[in-house]
């Protein structure tokens, strides 16, 4: 046997509403209410909400030659976090084993006192597709910031820094001052 319970308010023992549908409007709960979800909420058969993860953040502790004129893999040696081990402290490379859109950003500082025509952080897909770059001129710390967006496949792409100076020799990347992050966007 099927039963059908029919009804447009729904309220607990003090008059509380707790499901209120009007025109095709279903309001659960109301101002201040904590509303718990068991199982998955959806849309229309797709899964709602998610998690900017894997998320990573990587940096520096070490100092590291950067030739002039040559682009140089930048090698993020420390993690603060890393959620799903994306990141290789060995290479400085984030490959995420999740497809989608991420949200990538690097800095780098340059150990010289001098200032410098141009500094030059790039952000690289797979060693060879520049995202973007950014340049500092004349700036007394010497560094460089780049965000950008990359799609990702989730099994082999990864994205990584470079850094890039014109000083007439080779100078160091600074051991502090240096940053490398990553997160899926959701949606």
């Amino acid at each position: 046997m099927t039963s059908i319970l029919k009804a447009d308010t729904i309220q607990d023992t003090d008059g509380n509403n707790i499901i209120n549908e009007s025109g095709n409007t279903i309001t659960i709960g109301a101002s201040g209410d904590t509303t718990n979800i068991i199982g998955t909420l959806q849309n229309n058969g797709a899964a709602v909400g998610g998690a900017n993860t894997p998320l990573v953040y990587a940096y520096k502790n070490n100092t590291q030659s950067v030739a002039n004129n040559t682009a140089t893999e930048i090698i993020y040696n420390q993690e603060l976090y890393d959620t799903g081990s994306a990141f290789d402290t060995s290479t400085g490379r984030f490959t995420p084993q999740e497809a989608g859109y991420y949200q990538v950003m690097a800095w780098f500082r340059l150990a010289t006192g001098t200032d410098l025509q141009n500094v030059e952080c790039m952000i690289k897909k797979n060693g060879s597709t520049q995202l973007g770059f950014s340049s500092v001129h004349n700036d007394s710390y010497n560094t460089s910031y780049i965000s950008s967006i990359v799609n990702l496949n989730g099994s082999s792409d990864y994205v990584s820094a470079f850094a890039f100076q014109y000083s007439g020799g080779s100078l160091d990347i600074h051991s502090n001052g240096n940053g490398f992050n990553a997160f899926k966007l959701i949606g």
